[in-house]
């Protein structure tokens, strides 16, 4: 247990060097592994069900990738701890949710904040607001946490979070007039029953889309969602953010739907009947994700989401794989 607290806190130390660009991504990546590989019981397992016990991997390409499906039945943790705050993923009502278990609710915290600030610079420039009604009713959402922490991160009293008091919201919006940029951050369904019940004038705001329709209607395609929102808050773009329960970076868009990804993570895609073969810049197939930032749970997870990259740093998501439910992550069909 010493030796382990140890390598945790020497991986603690590198990943912060690598957020300030002093660590190479592949070399703490691979270093990373190694640690989940021996300490991570359930990725242990996972290993070893594929040959794979003391594997050691020459490039990113070949590392395993943990399906996402396993945080609805074990508790993925590297090492023997406590968690001091688990996420739960959204989802329709008779789906399993994805439970994550978070050591340190500051190094979530504290990874979200650089996530934004890396894309669109510092929190104080912004107010936030929210609208994600499901998620607040559901509770234990890492959504809800991140937006909250970023409306309390400064002394000047924040936005806030709305249900379903569209008007006020709308209001609190049109009245926000303290210098700062407001932000939105809203649930699919819930932003256009903004947009068709209300017709507002957002044009000040950044609306960020996130989460798909939660079984509140059909799901749209991303030009036909982002257009329709577009029209009825009278805005020129929308913003899209893509993270899950079972990561601790966020990637964002400004637009298109193309995500350019956080310094902490790297996206590779594979063929949806081989997981083994890592496809190349503009072909279609599932989203595997390399999160530096998953230090304490597992940093490399295949999901359910069907992507393409546009090129080394930046991603689009398609969709869905057939067999996957709807759950809380941002969808954008084509």
């Amino acid at each position: 247990m010493v030796h382990f607290e140890l390598k945790r806190k020497e991986i603690l130390e590198k990943f912060c060097l690598l957020k300030s660009g002093r660590m190479d991504f592949v070399d703490f990546a691979m270093e990373l592994f190694h640690f989940q590989q021996v300490y991570n019981p359930v990725y242990s397992r996972f290993l070893s069900y594929l040959g794979k016990n003391d594997f050691v991997p020459e490039k990113l390409e070949e590392i395993p990738f943990l399906p996402v499906e396993v945080f609805k039945k074990h508790e993925v943790k590297t090492g023997i701890w406590d968690a001091e705050v688990v996420f739960r993923s959204s989802g329709t009502t008779d789906s399993e949710r994805s439970v994550h278990h978070l050591r340190a609710k500051a190094h979530y915290e504290e990874q979200a904040v650089f996530c934004f600030e890396n894309k669109f610079g510092h929190l104080e420039n912004y107010r936030f607001y929210g609208l994600l009604p499901s998620y607040i009713e559901q509770g234990e959402s890492s959504l809800v946490h991140m937006v909250n922490n970023f409306m309390q991160h400064h002394t000047d009293a924040d936005g806030g979070f709305y249900l379903y008091d569209h008007q006020q919201l709308i209001h609190d919006l049109n009245e926000d007039q303290k210098g700062k940029i407001p932000v939105l951050f809203g649930v699919s369904y819930a932003l256009l029953d903004l947009a068709d019940r209300l017709k507002s004038d957002l044009n000040r705001v950044m609306v960020f889309e996130t989460g798909g329709m939660k079984g509140r209607g059909k799901e749209l395609a991303r030009e036909e969602l982002h257009q329709r929102l577009c029209n009825g808050l009278n805005i020129k773009r929308i913003y899209s953010e893509y993270g899950m329960t079972e990561l601790l970076s966020q990637s964002y868009s400004s637009g298109n739907g193309i995500f350019e990804m956080s310094p902490t993570i790297k996206i590779l895609i594979s063929d949806l009947y081989d997981p083994k073969n890592m496809l190349s810049i503009g072909q279609h197939g599932r989203i595997n994700v390399i999160d530096l930032a998953n230090v304490d749970s597992c940093a490399f997870i295949a999901t359910q989401d069907v992507g393409v990259l546009a090129n080394e740093r930046e991603f689009s998501v398609l969709g869905r794989t057939d067999s996957s439910e709807i759950r809380g992550c941002n969808l954008l069909y084509v």
